[in-house]
């Protein structure tokens, strides 16, 4: 057996210029002591095809091989947003207690205008009655005569129509229990066999609108001595 039958690196002819063949062990684990291996520092992309596109790959995951940021590609902040929508709802609230207070403010503006209006009509209606309570004592004292007939008496029904339309109510007659809140006693007259002041006779009837006595009704009473 010669030597060029020996298993191993044929050696170039002494002249030929030809380059050494040589292996190069890309193994990570050490087949000795089976420990990872370390790459050595600024190797080089002639150590083969698959360092270069590791490279790549590297490169490509981002600038000095850290991983990509994955909310680099959002154009906003989450806290940012946050912050707008706590202050969006902030206002909302703010202007939700704005809108029930107004609403508050108009309904008791509208309530008291109700009222006011009410009682100018109901003032009004007795400036009104005031003024014509000569002409309806006229009227009643002739009713009691009976005097009036004819257009007369129709007039009078139209007028007694008219202001119970607007609320006017006449009271006082003969055989009511005097009240002082309602009744001007004028004259009084003492009866052994009365139980109770009461009414004898209506001077003047009572006028009234609603609650509101415009005029007490005039009489002359009877009560036990």
């Amino acid at each position: 057996m010669t030597d060029r039958d020996v298993t191993g690196t044929p050696e170039p002819e002494e002249g030929s210029g030809a380059t050494p063949f040589h292996f190069t062990d890309k193994r990570k684990v050490d087949p000795t002591s089976g420990a990872p291996r370390v790459p050595a520092e600024g190797a080089s992309d002639a150590a083969g095809a698959p360092q270069g596109d590791q490279g790549d790959q590297g490169g490509q995951g981002g600038q000095g091989g850290q991983a990509a940021d994955p909310l680099e590609a959002l154009d906003f902040e989450p806290s940012a947003e946050t912050a707008e929508l706590e202050k969006a709802k902030a206002d909302a609230a703010q202007h939700l207690d704005a809108l029930q207070r107004e609403r508050a403010a108009f309904t008791n503006y509208r309530n008291r205008a109700l009222r006011d209006q009410e009682a100018a009509r109901t003032q009004g209606t007795q400036d009104v009655l005031a003024a014509l309570l000569p002409v309806l004592d006229d009227l009643e004292r002739a009713k009691q005569h009976a005097e009036l007939s004819g257009p007369m008496a129709a007039i009078a029904e139209k007028i007694d129509a008219t202001l119970a339309r607007f609320g006017v109510e006449r009271f006082g007659a003969v055989g009511e229990e005097f009240d002082p809140t309602v009744h001007e006693a004028l004259m009084h007259r003492a009866d052994a066999e009365a139980t109770a002041t009461t009414v004898e006779l209506v001077v003047e009837p009572g006028y009234r609108i609603g609650e509101k006595i415009v005029r007490a009704a005039r009489v002359g009473v009877v009560g036990p001595e």
